[in-house]
């Protein structure tokens, strides 16, 4: 495609969004990008393999029909051909690594910029559909790796860190909003959205209300110092045999220095916790018990689309947001551009989250995007909202 003003401007957002994930890896030894730092998590090499292939997979093959530099990959880069555990041991030299994906995305900008009809006409090309993928496709990679690198640190020995200054305890403060009864719209529109989120809906809802806010670290500690962890009536059947078999006691990013006070655990290692801000690190299961033990509930997705529409939530983009139902697909839908993104989560083992983090790249950062995870999940950086 000859490259519109628009689609320059995406061809350098797509740049930016490689080397923000090309730089995570760049900072590295060998042995530690190949390195499993959860059994959740791919090694950061591997994702920075994958979203490369991922780029020349659906340009070179799909779009142009040249599969000589994909096929060799293939086995080690696709999800479902190559466990986690096994990933980090296939992996490339890393400085082998680094030079392969510089030169793929060296070629592919070339493609990209090239005027052959074959890639000009071709649907997936159509309204830059294919950058806008990419884009976010590696933006939601980035945030993965940012959380396998907090992973890495939770293994560092903090023993010596002391807080300086203890956050309390606090109540939820009940300041909310309510949503009047009403037809509204929620999902995406082409060509930025993925799939899932289409086609746009016409859903009713109301009366509601919903917390302005987020439950911030403070509000958190609350419901711990409640007995929230041990309190079996707070917990669905599923979330008790999880608390029963794991023994949690805090969110996953949190630790308690020699004196008892919690501290957070970051990218950069040990760090304070502010008491007002989002927290984040909890699985759906312990959200669900916050929320019932605070008085509220989690909100269904829509009910969370709508009021941030309307610009009423406040702190959106914190933490990702637990809501109450199970990931599904909406009336309409159909796979784009392939089937096993969405479809294989639409099992009713997957909960919605919506909003973001304050490591989720803006790309990715819209009101009807949908992010799904195991409602045992807690190494993600999410946390919940209220509804009343």
């Amino acid at each position: 495609m000859a490259a519109s003003v628009s689609s320059n401007a995406l061809l350098n957002e797509l740049h930016l969004a490689q080397e923000l994930v090309t730089a995570l890896v760049e900072s590295l030894d060998d042995d530690s990008q190949r390195q499993q730092y959860h059994r959740e998590l791919s090694p950061l090499g591997w994702h920075l393999g994958h979203c490369t292939y991922t780029e020349c997979y659906w340009l070179q093959e799909v779009v142009l029909g040249d599969s000589s530099y994909t096929s060799p990959v293939k086995p080690l880069y696709t999800p479902a051909l190559t466990a986690k555990p096994e990933r980090g041991k296939l992996l490339p030299r890393l400085d082998d690594l680094l030079q392969w994906v510089q030169g793929m995305q060296e070629l592919n900008q070339d493609l990209f910029n090239a005027t052959s009809p074959a890639l000009t006409e071709h649907p997936l090309m159509q309204d830059d559909y294919l950058l806008h993928f990419l884009i976010q496709h590696y933006s939601q990679h980035y945030e993965t790796m940012l959380s396998a690198l907090t992973q890495r640190s939770l293994l560092e020995d903090t023993a010596a860190f002391r807080v300086t200054a203890p956050f309390k305890a606090q109540q939820p403060i009940i300041d909310d909003i309510t949503i009047q009864p009403g037809h509204y719209k929620v999902g995406g529109r082409t060509p930025i959205a993925y799939d899932n989120e289409l086609p746009a809906q016409k859903v009713i809802l109301g009366p509601y209300s919903i917390a302005r806010n987020p439950i911030s670290n403070s509000e958190y500690l609350a419901f711990m110092d409640a007995g929230g962890y041990s309190t079996q009536s707070l917990w669905s059947d599923a979330g008790w045999q999880w608390q029963l078999q794991h023994a949690t006691n805090c969110p996953d990013h949190w630790r308690q220095d020699e004196a008892g006070h919690w501290y957070g655990m970051g990218i950069r290692g040990a760090y304070e916790l502010d008491g007002t801000d989002v927290v984040h690190g909890i699985s759906h299961h312990e959200a669900c018990a916050c929320a019932n033990w605070a008085g509220g509930r989690l909100p269904h997705e829509h009910q969370w689309e709508v009021a941030c529409r309307l610009h009423f939530l406040e702190q959106t983009g914190r933490a990702w947001e637990w809501c109450q139902n199970p990931f599904y697909p909406y009336e309409g839908f159909q796979t784009f551009p392939y089937d096993g993104y969405s479809p294989p989560s639409f099992n009713k083992e997957h909960f919605t989250l919506r909003g973001g983090s304050f490591h989720t790249r803006p790309a990715i950062k819209r009101p009807s995007f949908r992010n799904f995870h195991e409602p045992f999940k807690r190494h993600i950086f999410a946390g919940l909202r209220l509804v009343y």
